[in-house]
């Protein structure tokens, strides 16, 4: 079972985007998925992240026809997210290795809605 899906949009951002992959890599929680939303990026940004997803088989690459814009590659992600709970990371941010961890035992203590 996919405790959680990170659904991660991705668009021009080819300066950030290895930093916040890694930061998710590095996560303590034991399962999830890494949802990339291509939103038809005109840089390297998934060049790069096709390169992660070859080494790490929790990288999902999903891609848009045309640029849609960041809501839209966020309800992409939920179409196609199969983990119990959603996280919403920005491709410009990062987390600490501890955030999908506690944040699904919260989750999970207080009985909060699942997908």
């Amino acid at each position: 079972m996919i405790k959680v899906s990170v659904i991660v949009p991705i668009y021009n951002v080819e300066k950030y985007i290895a930093q916040c992959l890694e930061s998710i890599q590095k996560q303590t929680l034991d399962s999830f998925e890494i949802l990339s939303i291509d939103d038809q990026s005109t840089d390297n940004s998934m060049k790069i992240v096709e390169e992660y997803a070859v080494i790490d088989n929790r990288i999902k690459i999903i891609k848009h026809s045309r640029n849609r814009g960041l809501s839209a590659a966020r309800n992409t992600g939920l179409e196609h997210a199969k983990g119990k709970y959603i996280f919403f990371l920005d491709s410009d941010d990062m987390i600490i290795p501890e955030t999908l961890k506690e944040l699904y035992l919260y989750a999970e203590e207080n009985e909060l809605d699942e997908i």
